[in-house]
Parts: structure tokens; sequence; C-alpha cells
């Protein structure tokens, strides 16, 4: 049995107030996982052409208000 097998065995063994307590503290590791992709993403340059992309479509009027 693998690692993620094991983990699902877990997780349906949880009471209803421990797969919600669970639920909540894995909703915010992965968006903290994913602040951090992102952040290193834009160190490293990788949303550059991106950015500037939008700058020139919203130079050139191809954009909208939110």
């Amino acid at each position: 049995m693998n690692r993620v097998t094991e983990l699902e065995t877990q997780v349906e063994k949880l009471t209803p107030k421990e797969l919600a307590a669970f639920r909540d503290w894995f909703a915010k590791y992965d968006a903290d996982a994913w602040d951090q992709q992102f952040e290193a993403d834009v160190k490293a340059g990788r949303l550059d052409r991106l950015a500037e992309r939008a700058r020139r479509d919203h130079a050139a009027g191809r954009s909208t208000r939110l």
C-alpha cells in the first residue's frame, strides 16, 4: 500500500467532526503551498511574459474593468 492509499484509508475513517477539522487544515495547507509556489515563480521570472502581455493588451484597449 502506498502512502496516498494509506492516507485515503485513514481519511475515510474520520468522524464528521474530524473530517471537518482535516478539511479546514488541508485547505489552509494547500493555499499556503500554492502561495509559496506562486511567489517562487514570480521571483524566478516565470510570469514575466504573461504580465507583459497583459500590459500590452491593456494599453491597446483589450481589457475590461472588473
